[in-house]
């Protein structure tokens, strides 16, 4: 297990990598973990909303959902984002764009999931130029906002994203709400896209995927790429297994210009409908392998509200497979939360974001605008 320790108070861990790539995460999955799993939704009725379901330290792993967030941006291999910006054609950076949103989805473990983060939590990475920083601006609902900037290339990323868990008897299905946004300030344009949902199969055959619709839609160009991720099929079998299809659209034309086809923990290829040819656009070997631990060059800097210190006892324990301590360490964080709220409670206070303006629409839907215009380099970094 490739784990660094900076001080007592910091632990970070390894991003997610394409599986078999390294040393694997499934080192911190506890035994008879599908007899686990069934034991823990033996009480859960079919329908029922898990955004408030507690996990027991046994199916977590080491990070927090908003690490893991944050390493679907700054944890590549390649830069993709880069090239976003330096495509000369709207068309190519439309694709560059759908290689960057693809590079973002990585490969989930069965029977094991993040930590919940807590109100006010915090994580600050920094890649070369690339700062990003992730705030949890709500707690019920559970709203994770990111923001993202690189002021050598001009690019932004803004993320409100808030998940919905439901559990259908023998799957979990969490829906992934909110908005992704990727400006490339040098060409005065914006994408809008969404995120694909995150299934998981109980029975009859164990398994975790993503699944649904993609929509990445630039105003000022009329270019859309319409994806769809498949999952195998409900036995577990089926040749499509992370299969991910779809088109690109000039939509002022009403025209497909290119229909996506392949494999997102592999590759994929565009193929051009006017004359035929194809290319790869994406590669996950390439992208998402070799991915380095984050490490810290002033441990004084970090923020108390980072992952990395808020969870370091807890992710220790688990990496050690202490289950005694973990549940003990994960009981600490929880109660003090608890405190805080009902202390804020009882002072008539409401919490509000540091680094977030938080917002909900008339429809129900929230969004998250950052208070700053760049993002500050972070203590923590990665390769």
């Amino acid at each position: 297990m490739e784990m660094q320790e900076v001080t007592k108070n910091i632990v970070l861990t390894k991003p997610f990598s394409l599986r078999g790539d390294s040393d694997s995460e499934e080192n911190y999955t506890a035994p008879n973990l599908l007899q686990r799993i069934l034991s823990l939704f033996k009480n859960v009725r079919p329908g029922s909303d898990l955004t408030r379901f507690q996990l027991p330290p046994l199916f977590n792993f080491p990070k927090s959902q908003l690490q893991c967030y944050g390493e679907s941006v700054y944890s590549t291999a390649s830069d993709l984002l880069s090239k976003c910006n330096t495509e000369q054609s709207p068309i190519e950076r439309l694709i560059s764009v759908v290689a960057w949103s693809i590079s973002t989805t990585r490969p989930p473990m069965f029977g094991l999931a993040p930590y919940n983060p807590i109100l006010g939590e915090t994580h600050h990475v920094s890649k070369g130029n690339l700062n990003v920083l992730l705030e949890q601006v709500s707690h019920h609902p559970a709203v994770s906002a990111l923001h993202a900037t690189d002021e050598k290339e001009n690019i932004e990323i803004i993320w409100c994203q808030y998940p919905f868990a439901k559990f259908n008897g023998t799957s979990v299905e969490a829906q992934v709400q909110g908005k992704r946004k990727l400006k490339l300030i040098n060409h005065g344009e914006t994408y809008e896209m969404n995120s694909p949902n995150l299934f998981i199969r109980i029975l009859p055959v164990p398994g975790t995927d993503w699944v649904g619709n993609v929509n990445i839609r630039c105003k000022e160009t009329g270019l859309v790429a319409e994806l769809c991720y498949i999952s195998q099929s409900f036995f577990g079998f089926g040749g499509n297994r992370r299969f991910i299809k779809g088109n690109i659209i000039d939509s002022l034309k009403s025209k497909i210009l290119y229909k996506v086809n392949g494999h997102w923990d592999s590759t994929v290829t565009l193929k051009d409908t006017n004359n035929g040819e194809e290319r790869i656009i994406y590669d996950a070997k390439k992208v998402i392998s070799r991915l380095q631990t984050p490490s810290v060059n002033n441990a004084e800097s970090v923020c108390q509200t980072e992952s990395a210190i808020i969870w370091s006892e807890l992710s220790q324990a688990i990496i050690n497979k202490d289950w005694e301590k973990a549940r003990e360490a994960k009981k600490i964080v929880e109660e003090k939360q608890r405190e805080i709220a009902k202390e804020r409670e009882s002072k008539g206070e409401t919490w509000i974001p540091k680094h977030f303006i938080l917002s909900q629409s008339k429809e129900g839907d929230w969004d998250c605008l950052p208070i700053q215009k760049l993002v500050p380099p972070s203590p923590i970094v990665t390769l």
